[in-house]
């Protein structure tokens, strides 16, 4: 009787075993990274400041909702913008401070120099123009800028562009400017225009200026003080016009009464003379005589001219009024 036997000695086929199982470990650990890959690459975020703009196979569309949001992983490609106001410094550095002469420098209408600096404000209105309208938008934006201040600076005296004209000035550089990158659709929008400072290059004609803003501020002040004189002094000087005028008037009224009560009486004695000249003119003497006599020293003489016996009437008048009482 043939009898078999199989005996397995300890430790064979443990090796095969173990390598299986790794294999299995280091798959499973494949296919979870490639998971969290492939979940990493189909969810995005975006904050409330920004904007997204998803693009799927060239084509671009912008996502503006905050929040959560999923994609096509490897297929569409996500490119995030910030939607916030944004400022650029032109004639200076903003981190120092300092002035830049290349781009503060420019000359006014009457062909003086001046250093001006501004601060332009701008933000995104289009991200997906922004991203694939040009390829530096900031740039294109801070160099039409530089350009039409150039150009509007040029039009204003010196004067103007360091005191009165400022407001004015970057008033027309905006509206210039936001005009202009409109018309170049490259997602940019011109929030504000700012002049910072505005002075002469050199210390010697910045101090004449301020002799002549001292001497402008001096004008302004004796225009108001002569303005502040004429309003304490023209009514008064108005109420005596007004009182020579209404005496004129009185004494005009006056002689023109005084002037036809003349006339009137004239004209009764005319009509008196035309009835009777004769007793008229005798009347007439006669009134003048009593107009004229109280006025004269008379006095009566012999004739002889030696002035002997001689009486004056004006002595004598009173008392012989007081002899005949």
């Amino acid at each position: 009787m043939n009898m078999k036997m199989n005996f397995t000695m300890p430790g064979q086929g443990g090796p095969a075993k173990a390598a299986d199982g790794l294999r299995k470990v280091l798959l499973a650990v494949a296919g979870l990274v490639l998971a969290l890959v492939l979940l990493g690459n189909a969810v995005y975020i975006i904050g409330e400041q920004e904007n997204a703009v998803v693009t799927t196979f060239g084509v671009p569309h912008t996502v503006s909702a905050s929040g959560l949001h999923f994609k096509i992983p490897f297929i569409q490609q996500v490119r995030k913008v910030d939607m916030t106001i944004k400022g650029i410094p032109i004639g200076y550095d903003s981190r120092t401070n300092e002035s830049d002469t290349n781009e503060s420098l420019m000359i006014t209408s009457d062909l003086n120099f001046v250093n001006v600096d501004f601060f332009l404000e701008y933000r995104v209105v289009d991200p997906a123009a922004y991203l694939y309208a040009s390829e530096e938008p900031t740039l294109i934006l801070r160099t039409l800028a530089q350009s039409y201040i150039r150009d509007t600076i040029g039009l204003y005296p010196v004067d103007d562009v360091i005191t009165t004209g400022k407001n004015q000035i970057q008033s027309e550089v905006k509206d210039k400017l936001a005009a202009r990158i409109e018309e170049e659709g490259i997602g940019l929008q011109v929030v504000n225009m700012t002049i910072q400072d505005a002075e002469p290059p050199t210390a010697e004609v910045l101090a004449a200026f301020k002799e002549v803003e001292n001497a402008k501020q001096g004008a302004e002040t004796a225009v108001n003080n002569a303005n502040k004189y004429r309003s304490e002094q023209l009514p008064a000087a108005e109420a005596q016009a007004d009182q020579v005028r209404q005496n004129a008037q009185a004494a005009k009224e006056s002689r023109i009464n005084e002037a036809n009560g003349q006339v009137a009486r004239f004209n009764e004695m005319y009509e008196e003379y035309v009835k009777y000249p004769a007793i008229t003119k005798q009347r007439m003497y006669y009134e003048a005589m009593e107009d004229v006599l109280p006025g004269l020293r008379v006095i009566i003489t012999d004739g002889s001219g030696t002035r002997l016996d001689m009486f004056d009437l004006n002595d004598i008048a009173p008392a012989a009024a007081a002899d005949s009482q």
